[in-house]
């Protein structure tokens, strides 16, 4: 089992466009063989003190996956290449994390 955090720093402005457009393609990704979760996230002012910042541009999505075998297949799926080029110019930045149970 792996987890992927997914973190977009959206451009001033498109963040309800890039939102309209990620929640469009979650069933498409929930289907796929493998996927355990796939939940878009924005920033909660959780008031505590740990929680350095909120990002009010940033999307975080919280992925789970049998294998990277199966995140790999997902990363090349034609839904995500359209997805990529639908928020084209939406996105300053994005990255990945990809984590495992201890």
């Amino acid at each position: 089992m792996i987890y992927v955090l997914a973190t977009s720093e959206i451009q001033e402005g498109c963040k309800e466009k890039f939102l309209e457009i990620l929640k469009a393609n979650v069933p498409l990704v929930r289907a796929e063989e493998g996927c355990v979760m796939y939940v878009p996230n924005v920033d909660f002012d959780s008031g505590l003190s740990a929680q350095k910042e909120v990002r009010p541009n940033t999307v975080t999505i919280i992925e789970g996956w049998e294998s990277m075998e199966h995140l790999m297949r997902h990363l090349q799926s034609a839904h995500m290449a359209e997805f990529r080029t639908k928020v084209s110019g939406l996105r300053k930045s994005s990255t990945l994390n990809v984590v495992t149970p201890a």
